[in-house]
């Protein structure tokens, strides 16, 4: 059953890392910047590390040019 996970993102971080929160969410640092949507494709990598899946297996649904997003983890 695919799974929706929240994550608030934060561009042009001095690392990439990914923060599990209290409430279930993420926080997601990258490196990437905001165009094109780079930092996005980093977020999915972030996610497929942390859930070991592959990156294939995630799909952003909501928030596309939003800092707040949801993603689809099909695990």
């Amino acid at each position: 059953m695919p799974r929706q996970i929240r994550v608030k993102v934060t561009p042009r971080a001095s690392r990439n890392e990914l923060l599990p929160l209290p409430d279930g969410s993420f926080v997601a640092k990258v490196t990437a910047p905001p165009a094109d949507g780079e930092a996005n494709r980093a977020v999915i990598r972030l996610l497929a590390d942390y859930f070991a899946v592959a990156p294939s297996r995630i799909q952003l649904i909501a928030g596309r040019t939003s800092r707040q997003k949801v993603f689809e983890i099909k695990e």
